[in-house]
């Protein structure tokens, strides 16, 4: 057995420890393997352009976030964020809880890609939620964006992650078929969605919980600084 293109698992390695780009530094690695592996360079280009084009990721790139682009040059997250100051009903835990309950039925339903970080965290939902805490605290750092970011983000992920097991025509529910089969074990595409619903419900109440005591926790420290200011 040629173990050689596995060298191309060392140059990933190396590349993401070095905090390389991640695109060259898989395209490297798929030269490298390929080349070890006895592929012609035309083939292996080849390969390389059916793969990028057959990708659903093409899709990503060449649409949408080129339109995300524009869409924020013309001041699209400004306006989210001016818009979510304006709403005085809707505090920070009540938009993310909601937008998490969104994500995740629609997730159920096979709609994964309707949501997103590129479509929805980053130009709509990230800045709303630093339009909601510019309404509790009177001075927002740095720091305190790039934690409500990874906030909004990681929700997105949870309802994705937990929603898509439910929706039974998913790749995933599809894997876990797979894998219990192997072993002896038949389960059907629906049975697995169904044992993976309380997972979900369990997911949206703990992740609802999560931001609620995320949003108190800016509170206190509002009413720290007001006090402080007071005295």
């Amino acid at each position: 057995m040629n173990y050689w293109p596995l060298l191309g698992v060392a140059v990933i390695v190396i590349g993401f420890a070095l905090r390389f780009n991640p695109v060259p530094v898989v395209v490297c690695a798929a030269l490298v393997s390929g080349l070890l592996a006895g592929m012609h360079v035309p083939d292996l280009l080849a390969l390389l352009g059916r793969s990028f084009v057959s990708s659903r990721m093409l899709m990503l790139f060449v649409l949408t976030l080129p339109a995300i682009g524009l869409l924020e040059h013309a001041g699209l997250r400004e306006h989210a964020q001016r818009w979510m100051g304006r709403l005085r009903g809707l505090t920070l835990a009540r938009l993310l809880i909601g937008y998490l309950l969104v994500r995740e039925l629609l997730a159920m339903l096979g709609l994964t890609g309707v949501a997103g970080h590129a479509q929805t965290v980053r130009p709509l939902l990230a800045p709303m939620g630093e339009g909601a805490v510019e309404k509790i605290l009177p001075m927002v750092t740095d720091a305190d964006r790039d934690e409500l970011r990874a906030v909004a983000a990681a929700t997105d992920n949870i309802g994705r992650f937990f929603g898509e097991d439910v929706f039974i025509a998913l790749g995933a529910v599809l894997l876990i078929q797979g894998f219990y089969a192997q072993h002896g074990i038949d389960l059907t595409p629906l049975s697995i969605a169904l044992w993976a619903l309380p997972t979900a419900i369990a997911a949206f109440v703990i992740q609802s919980v999560r931001v609620w005591l995320y949003q108190r926790r800016l509170l206190r420290r509002a009413a720290r600084m007001r006090d402080e200011q007071a005295a």
